[in-house]
């Protein structure tokens, strides 16, 4: 019996290595994202979605709708802080979503939620500022106001937020970052906002608490002190104003 004729061989043609990457280039692509510029683009990304997040969300329903029955209790209070504070994060203005807390969960409850959504949403933003936005900006702190700010903020800080807090006029996003920006320590920032935003806070909840009563005197009381305290910190703001541009 004949053997059966072999196969040739195939001969496979070597394939040609990928080529390696340009030594340092995976360290320079790492160095560039987290350089202080990169790092400023990512927290103005992530800034402008809360925003639009905030935006889709349109907290100001919860006047006209009330807050879903299946929440209510300390489940209720603390998904309304969050809420509330991730929406302060995205630029919801803070009277609006005291004025909700306050229909929405009463005057003492409405009260608790707000409070702590505020120190929430400040945290948030102290934080993004800090670890995205601060390198980038502290070198531009050459104008002498913005440094007369930024010393008050660094050495001051406890004193410096509380009277921010305490008297509207600042946009509580502005304070927020610019304390980041500042050496101000976490422990003053919070304990500053917490308690310096507890009577205007109580004002915008009793308000709208008692929204469906506006001649009551409660509502009037509200009413008062926010125009007392808008008048007071449209003084302190100018006084102090021009004190920085004196230094």
């Amino acid at each position: 019996m004949a053997p059966a004729p072999s196969r040739p061989h195939r001969v496979v043609p070597p394939q040609a290595p990928l080529p390696a990457p340009a030594p340092g280039a995976v360290g320079r692509c790492v160095r560039a994202l987290a350089a202080p510029w990169s790092r400023l683009v990512l927290l103005g990304v992530l800034l402008a979605a809360g925003g639009g997040c905030a935006l889709a969300f349109d907290p100001q329903r919860l006047l006209a709708h009330g807050w879903p029955p299946r929440l209510d209790g300390a489940v209720a209070l603390l998904v309304f802080a969050l809420a509330y504070g991730v929406c302060t994060a995205g630029f919801v203005p803070r009277p609006l979503l005291n004025l909700a807390a306050g229909a929405v969960l009463g005057s003492l409850f409405g009260l608790g939620a707000a409070v702590a959504g505020t120190v929430v949403g400040a945290g948030i933003a102290f934080g993004l500022g800090r670890l995205l936005g601060r390198d980038a900006l502290r070198p531009l702190l050459r104008a002498r106001l913005l440094k007369a700010a930024d010393g008050q903020l660094s050495r001051h800080g406890f004193r410096s937020m509380m009277a921010l807090r305490l008297f509207p006029g600042v946009p509580f996003w502005a304070a927020n970052y610019a304390a980041a920006v500042s050496r101000m320590r976490w422990a003053p920032f919070l304990w500053a906002t917490g308690l310096g935003s507890v009577p205007n806070t109580a004002a915008y909840v009793i308000a709208g608490a008692r929204a469906t009563a506006p001649l009551s005197p409660p509502f009037l009381a509200a009413l008062a002190f926010l125009v007392l305290t808008g008048v007071g910190g449209a003084a302190v703001a100018w006084r102090g104003r021009h004190r920085l541009r004196g230094r």
